[in-house]
């Protein structure tokens, strides 16, 4: 774990400590801690922080060699670099303040994708996108300005229709399996595919079927038809299992929507 802020890694530091398959090798505070720790210890994951003095989180990428390069979740605070850390070869990128149940969906997506020398083969491209947003953000200056994306909506047919750098993506609302909030953007969920579009929950949860899609936590939707199994866990809280081998957390105070789909099936 690397981040600068000793009040950031207190708090991400408690909540890996609940993690039952993680276990914490090092804690870092500044890009040279962490290329020395990673070199010194061949961590299978780093959770870095991309602002940090001296050296960013980018920096420290571009630094490490190939064969010793672990996978990576970006971690920041500032929402104009979340779209672009989402594009890398990274495994996934939480926005401050960090979301326990989003760490944990991060920490869990990362051991999925866990295969003999994937972060090696994945270095490369990596390094490639990162010099790639360097260069747009010294473009925008000083600016701290969210990247403008076009406004998205819902056709006659159907389907979602989501603005790409190269045209407009049309997503079968059926299709989309769950949804994840990080800040602005919405994470749409659909077979292998994840696209991006900027809206709010509330505002997403409006054009969609209240029926068939309902939030499970402050930060996630869920379509109902996806849900193969549910398993109670302490707290009143449940464990969804979907079609897709995605496992999601139902908070408390959205238990009661998962309970009424459970009881009228």
């Amino acid at each position: 774990m690397v981040d600068d802020e000793p009040l950031a890694r207190r708090l991400m530091r408690s909540m890996l400590s609940e993690l039952d398959n993680v276990e914490l090798v090092a804690e870092c505070r500044n890009g040279r801690e962490a290329i020395a720790a990673v070199q010194g210890l061949a961590p299978d994951l780093l959770l870095l922080d991309i602002k940090m003095p001296g050296m960013t989180g980018f920096d420290v990428v571009r630094e490490l060699q190939a064969d010793i390069m672990p996978m990576v979740i970006f971690c920041t605070a500032y929402q104009r670099y979340a779209l672009d850390a989402f594009d890398l070869h990274a495994v996934d990128y939480l926005l401050k303040p960090v979301d326990e149940v989003r760490l944990e969906r991060a920490v869990a997506r990362a051991w999925q994708r866990a295969e003999p020398d994937e972060e090696t083969q994945n270095k490369s491209p990596l390094i490639g996108a990162i010099d790639e947003i360097a260069h747009k953000v010294a473009s925008r200056g000083a600016s701290h300005r969210v990247p403008q994306v076009p406004h998205e909506s819902i056709n006659d047919g159907g389907k979602l229709a989501i603005k790409d750098h190269d045209g407009t993506i049309l997503v079968g609302i059926d299709d989309i399996e769950w949804i994840d909030a990080a800040g602005d953007y919405m994470c749409i969920h659909v077979g292998s595919e994840t696209h991006i579009m900027r809206s709010t929950l509330k505002s997403l949860m409006s054009r969609f079927d209240p029926e068939k899609f309902k939030r499970i936590h402050r930060s996630t939707i869920v379509n109902l038809d996806r849900i193969v199994k549910a398993t109670p866990l302490q707290k009143g809280e449940y464990m969804l299992d979907l079609d897709c081998g995605e496992k999601l957390k139902v908070s408390r105070n959205y238990r009661q929507e998962v309970k009424l789909f459970l009881d009228a099936n």
